[in-house]
């Protein structure tokens, strides 16, 4: 089949199993190192945290990378979009090599800084030594991914994630429980699973995609410059809403000594995670889709299908949502017997409905028009509302007319659907249709 003849839907699939299974990666972690201690649970959840923050860097290239490939595999101009890899790869090998340089070797520093307890110290020292040093890895994966993905092969990248996560559970208990390593042994494990990872999507592209024979080229600056054109906004934004929830997490702790509040937000963030997983997978499916018809010119289609993907996205969205409402009691007794916690837990699960609604909205018609050239707006409107809405609503909401986590819920279901208005009269406007990378 041709890759661009692929539907919504055959794209879809793959792409959310691939999350949902990322992010299970990460649930089992937590789960296998809780046996070791909650200091070590917290000393890696504290890494992880400040492992993404550098991280965001890398998607400078690899955000601006998939619209300038899919528009030119659109157009029919495949070795450009071959060249966009390769750019990305020397862009994100040096920053990559940088940063891992950087963290192995000032681990200690930065924990100083950020500040840290005593007691989760050593252990979160040693994990970002170790991950954090690998760093190169997460430059690197997300470029073959998104160079298969762009050519519509979505299911090799779920394969390699699939047997990454294999190797990377069975890793976690040798090291573990046999060797007795601790946080080190689960490091290990991540490194080693995700150079399994990196491996199955470099040789998969190499044997599935035939882009390089394409006599098709532009300067390398020029290719640069459209993904950074893309990337960089895209990347600005996903910075930007990691401080604002760092703020909005902020203010959870100032609202109670115990904790209840936030503790109440990470087991409803711990359920709706899978809402947020297929939303983000029909976003991405709908932008590869959008810069395939953007290369070809057929923007009509494009307008007509993001439409409905979006539609599609909040049926989906809110008969999940409702359904996590309906049975949130049934549910958080997973993580949790407290009669108090379950019931405000149901309370955030209800008013998540709106949420989510709002925020698949901003996924399927941002990430279009970061694919379609217009990145720099859904960047703007982001930095206003993000700060406006969700922070700024925690703290009145929150915290000012006393309805703690209910209140701050409240700002960020605002915050998404104002700004899910937004980038639904930018998309309607059609300026999305004069900013195509592709000369004809």
């Amino acid at each position: 089949m041709d890759a661009k003849n692929k539907t919504l839907k055959q794209l879809f699939i793959p792409i959310c199993l691939e999350i949902i299974l990322f992010m299970l990666a990460g649930m089992v972690d937590t789960l296998m190192l809780s046996s070791v201690s909650d200091q070590a649970v917290g000393a890696v959840g504290t890494a992880n945290t400040y492992i993404g923050i550098f991280i965001i860097m890398f998607s400078v290239i690899t955000t601006g990378m998939t619209a300038v490939m899919t528009q030119y595999i659109g157009a029919n101009q495949i070795g450009i979009a071959y060249q966009a890899r390769q750019v990305g790869i020397i862009f994100n090998t040096v920053l990559g090599v940088m940063l891992s340089v950087f963290l192995y070797f000032f681990a200690g520093q930065i924990l100083d800084v950020v500040g840290i307890a005593d007691a989760l110290r050593q252990h979160a020292m040693d994990y970002l030594k170790i991950v954090g040093g690998a760093s190169l890895l997460n430059a690197l994966i997300p470029i073959f991914s998104g160079y298969l993905r762009s050519f519509g092969h979505t299911r090799q990248p779920l394969i390699a994630t699939i047997i990454g996560n294999v190797i990377n559970l069975a890793l976690n208990a040798v090291f573990l429980f046999v060797f007795k390593w601790g946080v080190k042994g689960v490091a290990y494990a991540t490194v080693i699973s995700r150079v399994v990872n990196l491996i199955i999507v470099v040789v998969e592209s190499e044997i599935l995609i035939n882009a390089k024979a394409d006599i098709n080229r532009l300067s390398n600056g020029k290719v640069l410059g459209q993904i950074i054109k893309i990337g960089l906004p895209s990347a600005l934004e996903s910075a930007l809403y990691n401080v604002a929830i760092t703020l909005v997490i902020r203010f959870l702790n100032q609202m109670d000594p115990d904790g209840v509040n936030v503790t109440a937000r990470s087991y409803a963030c711990q359920i709706t995670n899978f809402s947020f997983s297929a939303g983000a997978a029909l976003s991405q499916a709908n932008a590869i889709l959008t810069g395939w018809r953007i290369g070809e010119g057929r923007f009509d289609e494009c307008d007509r299908k993001t439409n409905k993907a979006a539609i599609a996205g909040i049926i989906v969205a809110v008969t999940i949502e409702s359904l996590f409402a309906i049975f949130g009691g049934l549910i958080t007794r997973i993580f949790t017997s407290d009669p108090e916690m379950i019931s405000l837990v149901r309370k955030i699960l209800a008013i998540d409905i709106f949420l989510e609604a709002g925020r698949v909205t901003n996924l399927v018609y941002g990430n279009a028009l970061k694919t379609a050239g217009d990145a720099i707006f859904p960047a703007v409107i982001a930095a206003i509302f993000m700060f406006l809405c969700a922070v700024g609503g925690t703290y009145l909401f929150g915290i000012r007319l006393e309805w703690m986590v209910i209140g701050a819920y409240v700002g960020l279901a605002l915050d998404e659907c104002v700004r899910a208005v937004g980038m639904w009269l930018r998309w309607k406007s059609g300026k999305w249709r004069e900013m195509s990378l592709v000369s004809k």
